[in-house]
């Protein structure tokens, strides 16, 4: 096996310019002048809106402008996705929990609060979870069967009738 060394010598590692392998320019399938792997390519750089518009503060109250970068389950946007520069993350990330806090903006989404159990609801500062039903209450030692009546407390227990007194005895007539 021959191998052809070119003009310029072998490579030994990524190219160091552009290499135009095809009328695209060598962004198609070879990676291009990234030298990444084949077929990736790194996207184009997002600037920030602040910047662009010479933003000096970020108001809590614009909730119009900052709800853009929440993600639609209520996160905060990072930077790589929202093209913000480090300056302007700070503010913004302020600004969105300021708004949270005046509850101008979510924390959760309504279909992610919806997935919560009860329990986890009332930890995040809901409602209390509905109380299950519980049997009355019974004293210590007070017995009864189940399905008999409970006794009332603002009723005396009925009068019992007196115990029947045995008739007198016919005492004998004295004598003298």
């Amino acid at each position: 096996m021959s191998q052809e060394i070119s003009d310029s010598g072998p490579r030994s590692g990524p190219s160091r310019g552009p290499r135009r392998d095809g009328p695209s320019g060598g962004s198609g399938g070879s990676g291009g002048r990234y030298g990444g792997p084949p077929g990736l390519r790194r996207p184009r750089r997002k600037v920030c809106t602040f910047c662009v518009d010479k933003v000096q503060k970020i108001d809590y109250k614009d909730v119009g402008r900052i709800r853009r970068y929440i993600s639609d389950r209520g996160k905060i946007d990072p930077r790589r996705k929202s093209g913000t520069c480090a300056k302007h993350q700070r503010m913004l990330t302020t600004a969105l929990k300021r708004a949270r806090l005046m509850a101008m903006l979510p924390y959760t989404a309504d279909h992610v609060r919806g997935l919560m159990s009860p329990q986890a609801r009332a930890m995040a500062g809901g409602p209390p979870p509905p109380k299950p039903e519980r049997p009355p209450f019974r004293p210590a030692g007070e017995f009864r069967p189940a399905g008999a009546p409970f006794p009332r407390r603002d009723v005396p227990p009925p009068a019992q009738a007196p115990a029947p007194t045995p008739p007198p005895v016919p005492s004998e007539p004295a004598s003298s």
